[in-house]
């Protein structure tokens, strides 16, 4: 199948649209088709014959027979693989971020980021596989020890979300590969190429071996189910809304074949501006933090909590900042603002903007939604039990929100479901730090904004943010096993 149009470049090529199945190029079974549209403009940028159940399958039963010999790939070879992929990542960074810009709607500075952000995890999973360390234990039985022996858990499921979809597969699979794990993974289906198809391109190419690697793109219908409760994934990682994170760990754990869960899920981030803070300073980082990819990031900064002594000073400071933003095109110079993913998330964004004004709250800064382009919005005048302050926003939407004092703030700060990541700006660092360690969340970044990851850095959240850490020594241990073994001598 070919697309109407596509991304420029050759890293694809004619496999654009096609599955990527047990080692094979070819079109899925399902006898459906769905095409992968640029959210800007409407183009087709690729389309899909979908994977059916029996493709899915296909992919598991291929994944747990190549894992065996993969796990049994030496360390050094693993890490070339890793490595050779971070530098095909690098050398196509051009065609890749044009794909992100394509099919996310990502503007070029956000793309950049992303691809960086791929390279990074990659680099840091090409040192696992000499990171894994067993255990030997003194036993109270004497001739005897116990040996706890740390192995790849097998084969790894992926479900990953159209956001971020290079760096959020990537983040999973990448580890999950180096540790001597099989993945399969499913896209989102408004990102297939960039979530998955262009990984798996990319895997192939840097000597990854047939049937330890597959991506199947099909319907939530069709396969979402099947995907998790399939016997032979081990574990399901997920990066998605709270929700649908809580319905893949129902069936994972509560289903016939128990499994591990790892969960990113929404958040609700409070950026919190204390009464000493550098006030120019914060509110770069709000902006940036807020509005970036038009808000479509887990860690987006959602709720602005600043202390009176300073919000009549910081209020006008913001909203300046927030109406100088640039917003359209995704491939325009300097945009930051671009098109929401797809129809169904600008109507709910829009329902938002009716149930906040319906509230009471403000429209500090605002304006009409043009095609998928929703502009900056800034609410003030907010209660924090109105829903636009409460619940997961992810557009370009911020509300600010009057502490009364240092106490205060963090009570505004904790109060809600989510508790991924948060920021807190003072000029007095170890107060900074002491607030921090308060706030009911996985992520507290003491002057920055809330848009953190480091490849080497813990990365995860509390409360309905998630189960589980990513990145670094924290991915080893997400995607290995512990296996003891007691030995006694005899004779």
């Amino acid at each position: 199948m070919t697309p109407t149009t596509h991304a420029s470049g050759t890293f694809l090529g004619n496999d654009v649209g096609k599955q990527f199945i047990a080692g094979q190029w070819r079109d899925g079974a399902a006898g459906s088709t769905k095409q992968d549209v640029n959210p800007y403009d409407d183009s087709v940028v690729a389309e899909f014959a979908l994977a059916s159940e029996a493709d899915l399958d296909e992919a598991y039963r291929s994944a747990a027979e190549a894992q065996k010999g993969w796990a049994e790939t030496g360390p050094k070879e693993r890490a070339a693989v890793m490595r050779r992929a971070a530098e095909l990542l690098e050398e196509h960074r051009d065609e890749v971020v044009d794909w992100l810009v394509q099919e996310a709607g990502s503007t070029v500075i956000k793309a950049n980021i992303e691809v960086s952000l791929a390279i990074a995890i990659t680099e840091e999973a090409a040192t696992f596989p000499t990171r894994v360390h067993g255990k030997i234990f003194d036993s109270n039985t004497s001739n005897r020890e116990s040996r706890v022996y740390r192995s790849p858990i097998g084969v790894v499921g992926v479900i990953s979300p159209w956001n971020f979809p290079l760096h959020l597969s990537q983040r999973s699979v990448a580890p999950a590969l180096a540790l001597g794990n099989a993945v399969v993974i499913k896209p989102a289906s408004d990102t297939p190429v960039t979530g998955g198809t262009l990984i798996a391109r990319l895997f192939e190419q840097a000597g990854l071996p047939a049937g330890v690697l597959s991506v199947v793109v099909g319907a939530g219908s069709e396969i979402g189910d099947a995907f998790v409760k399939h016997p032979v994934p081990r574990l399901i990682s997920f990066t998605g809304s709270t929700p649908v994170g809580k319905q893949v760990a129902a069936n994972a754990v509560l289903g016939e074949n128990i499994k591990k869960v790892a969960l990113e899920l929404g958040g609700n981030a409070p950026l919190v501006v204390l009464d000493d803070a550098d006030l120019d300073t914060a509110v770069e980082q709000a902006v940036t933090g807020g509005y970036l990819h038009s808000g479509q990031i887990c860690m987006s900064t959602q709720r602005v909590i600043v202390d009176a002594k300073v919000y009549d000073e910081f209020l006008p400071k913001y909203e300046q900042a927030v109406k100088a933003l640039k917003v359209g095109d995704p491939r325009g110079e300097g945009v930051l603002v671009g098109p929401i993913i797809n129809d169904s998330q600008v109507e709910g964004l829009q329902k938002k903007i009716a149930s906040a004004e319906a509230d009471g709250a403000r429209a500090l800064v605002g304006g009409e939604v043009e095609g998928r382009v929703v502009p900056p919005f800034v609410w003030v005048d907010v209660d924090p039990d109105m829903e636009i302050a409460k619940e997961e926003i992810f557009g370009p939407m911020t509300v600010v929100l009057k502490a009364r004092d240092e106490e205060h703030a963090l009570e505004l700060a904790n109060h809600h479901e989510f508790g991924l990541s948060s920021s807190v700006f003072t000029q007095d660092t170890g107060r900074g730090v002491r607030f921090a360690q308060r706030v009911a969340a996985g992520m507290t970044f003491v002057n920055e904004m809330t848009v953190q990851d480091e490849a080497h850095v813990a990365f995860g959240g509390a409360r309905n943010s998630g189960l589980g850490r990513f990145n670094g020594e924290w991915a080893v241990e997400e995607f290995t096993t512990d296996h003891t073994i007691g030995v006694t001598t005899v004779g």
